[in-house]
């Protein structure tokens, strides 16, 4: 067997280019198939748009940081490196408290924040907002844990009357923790964290508040310390511009106190051993230089531009998408108003149209990438995600491509989405025009 025979046979194996998923009807077998398959392949010309809700496009500055030269990891270097990492991110989750980073994506993050506050058979509350809070709950049961799970329809965020009412049924606080999603990745629906408190300290109820800010941080505002959270957690690999790979926790005093009597098992996320080895600059495990010399590059670019400039440029994008949803006479998933997601906009499709077969149509024919639906509403909806390092060009584009697939896959829609949308930009960018000139 050639070389280039062989390279073949070990692609018949890979599912991307797996005889079964060929074309239908070709006999042509094996190697030849695969061959032709590759040769058949024609290149699409141009950059992809990446619109899914995250992983977001890494910039070219977080790229060349992520090519910066291994160093040891016990040397001084290195300990001023992550002291700087260690010392940013707090800037960006507003809070005086410790940062933990784990080289883990959110997932990781999440089993952190259970695992080192709560003990066998402590019950969590819990709000079902949509696919990741399901999953939330899901790992919560693994742990030994007892979610009670607050239902919803998935077309809102969490309610803070409904969270109260239940901490008030519960008398002789059980309840360790109330767990909630800030912005909930599956449907863009964005909940506000300072009710939630509110309701909290309304029932008079000593839970512990953990939040879910993989999809939100550093592109919606959040306030850990002033917003009264005990555990907030994020990811890297969206608001934060940096590949997937690196998760966060950051911690309350009162969050560190529940850690001293918390009885789970934990090893690898373990707080203390990680606060220990951070006050010299360290980890208790090899971590991720080079993740950590991005980190520190997508920090600096986010206060170049300044957080309530990043903030308001998410929001200016997300209200041009709604408006041009609107225009399309399509409707958001998310139906209260009041918890719109500034980095994720879920688009329902009219009754009957498959949204898996328009997203694979959209990619096919405009090398363009939508997320995918979810739960009970799964196939009806297609996600535009417009968070991280997006202006209002890439927008526009994108939502330009979204009003040509919708029309080449004979989806029912009005015309003037795009329109709708770039007047909204145009007037905002103009009213501030006027502003600064007054």
């Amino acid at each position: 067997m050639t070389r280039t025979a062989k390279f073949l046979a070990e692609l018949i194996a890979l599912p991307s280019v797996n005889p079964a998923f060929l074309p239908a009807g070709d006999p042509r077998t094996g190697e030849a198939r695969v061959a032709a398959f590759l040769l058949d392949s024609a290149r699409q010309a141009g950059r992809h748009f990446l619109q899914i809700p995250g992983p977001s496009p890494v910039p070219d500055r977080v790229l060349a940081a992520l090519s910066m030269p291994i160093i040891d990891h016990r040397g001084p270097e290195f300990a001023k490196l992550a002291k700087k990492a260690l010392e940013g991110i707090k800037t960006i989750f507003k809070t005086n408290n410790p940062v933990i980073i784990y080289t883990a994506t959110g997932t990781g993050a999440w089993e952190a924040a259970l695992t080192n506050t709560m003990s066998p058979g402590d019950r969590v509350l819990m709000v079902e907002t949509g696919q990741f809070a399901t999953l939330w709950k899901k790992m919560a049961e693994r742990m030994g844990l007892k979610p009670e799970f607050i239902a919803t329809d998935w077309r809102q965020g969490a309610d803070p009357k409904a969270i109260e009412a239940k901490l008030k049924e519960d008398k002789n606080k059980e309840i360790k923790a109330v767990c909630v999603l800030h912005n909930e990745t599956s449907t863009g629906a964005l909940t506000p964290i300072a009710e939630i408190r509110k309701a909290i300290d309304a029932a008079g109820h000593p839970a512990l508040l953990m939040v879910d800010t993989i999809s939100s941080l550093a592109s919606a505002d959040y306030r850990h310390d002033e917003w009264g959270v005990d555990v907030s957690v994020g990811g890297a690999q969206k608001g934060l511009m940096l590949p997937p790979g690196m998760s966060f926790n950051a911690i309350s005093d009162k969050a560190l106190k529940a850690n001293q009597s918390s009885k789970l098992p934990k090893s690898f996320y373990a707080w203390d051993d990680m606060l220990n080895m951070n006050k010299q600059g360290f980890f208790p495990y090899t971590p991720a230089t080079q993740m950590l010399y991005a980190l520190n590059v997508g920090i600096e670019m986010l206060h170049e531009e300044g957080l309530d400039n990043v903030f308001a440029r998410h929001n200016r994008l997300a209200e041009a998408t709604r408006r041009a949803v609107a225009a399309w006479g399509l409707e958001n998933l998310n139906k209260n108003p009041k918890q719109v997601s500034p980095t994720i906009t879920a688009i329902l499709l009219p009754e009957g149209h498959d949204a898996d077969k328009f997203r694979a149509l959209a990619l096919e024919t405009f090398n363009i990438s939508y997320g995918a639906s979810f739960g009970p509403y799964a196939g009806k909806y297609f996600r535009i995600g417009h968070l991280g390092d997006i202006n209002d060009g890439t927008l526009i584009g994108a939502l330009g491509i979204t009003e040509m697939a919708l029309s080449v896959a004979g989806i029912p829609h009005k015309k003037g989405g795009v329109q709708a949308a770039m007047d909204y930009i145009t007037s905002v960018h103009a009213g501030g025009a006027r502003a600064a000139a007054e």
